[in-house]
């Protein structure tokens, strides 16, 4: 007879399918970012302090730099790792809530591809194009609000700190919600559950009441995500390079149901149809 002592021993040795896909998949990232770093360190042999000046260039400098304590190559693996996974998840969520709020916005789905055919035509979108799309803009800021893709962001309190009426203690754990603040009426008005690109014409603080600090797609003070004008950049060039080439409506066979699994995602996708334009 297997005693708890056996069982929990064997579960030790046999792993399930998944767990074994799971390491797979982990070690085939790991490698392929150690491969990239290896690379790097090859281009850049016998040339002090020219690292480049990406995210890796930065990484690896430090890499060299610091003698008393020094980043490893697995740090450098993990950073890049969460640079990347954290940049396609959030951008991947927000392209894909804005598609389908234009796809059932018809009216700011033809505004927003006039605008891109009057700033690009059919040509491929340009830095300096993109930065004068204040209809594109607007979308994409009302997409944010409505489903911000990281659903709520934690912080710790490092000292005794009196907020209003609470006192809250040393290594208390917080939970902002972006989703519960962008989604209160007090703030936004009573069509705070209506898509309406046009709250956000004059700027954040206009369609806030004044209030600022409740547009917290990308968080908020020293802490801002440092991805924030890389994704908006991101967004606008695919959403562009989409409106050049088709319309788009809602499949009849979409369901709308939104989870939080880290992200705030489509549990059953977003199903679009194109038409060629």
């Amino acid at each position: 007879m297997l005693t708890k002592l056996d069982f929990l021993a064997s579960s030790q040795i046999w792993k399930s399918r998944d767990e074994i896909e799971s390491e797979k998949l982990e070690q085939g990232i790991r490698d392929s970012i150690t491969r990239i770093i290896k690379k790097r360190q090859q281009e850049i042999f016998g040339q002090e302090h020219n690292f480049g000046s990406d995210f890796l260039g930065k990484l690896l400098e430090a890499y060299q730099d610091y003698n008393e304590k020094p980043i490893s190559v697995e740090d450098i693996v993990d950073e890049c790792k969460t640079f990347y996974f954290a940049g396609h998840e959030t951008t991947t969520s927000l392209l894909g809530w804005t598609i389908l709020l234009l796809a059932t916005n018809k009216n700011w789905q033809e505004k927003a591809r006039k605008e891109v055919l009057e700033s690009f035509g059919k040509n491929v979108p340009t830095a300096d194009g993109l930065s004068r799309l204040k209809i594109m803009n607007m979308i994409i800021e009302e997409s944010l609000r409505l489903y911000p893709p990281v659903p709520f962001i934690k912080r710790k309190v490092n000292k005794k700190v009196q907020l209003g009426k609470l006192t809250l203690p040393p290594q208390m754990q917080l939970y902002i919600s972006p989703l519960a603040v962008q989604h209160d009426p007090k703030i936004w008005g009573e069509d705070v559950h209506i898509f309406k690109p046009e709250r956000f014409a004059e700027g954040v603080v206009k369609a806030t009441n004044n209030n600022p600090v409740a547009f917290l797609p990308f968080g908020y003070g020293p802490r801002t995500c440092l991805g924030l004008n890389f994704a908006m950049i991101e967004s606008k060039v695919t959403l562009s390079m989409i409106l050049q080439r088709y319309m788009f409506t809602v499949s009849p066979s979409y369901v709308h149901s939104p989870v939080q699994l880290f992200m705030l995602r489509p549990q059953h996708g977003v199903k679009i149809i194109l038409h060629k334009i």
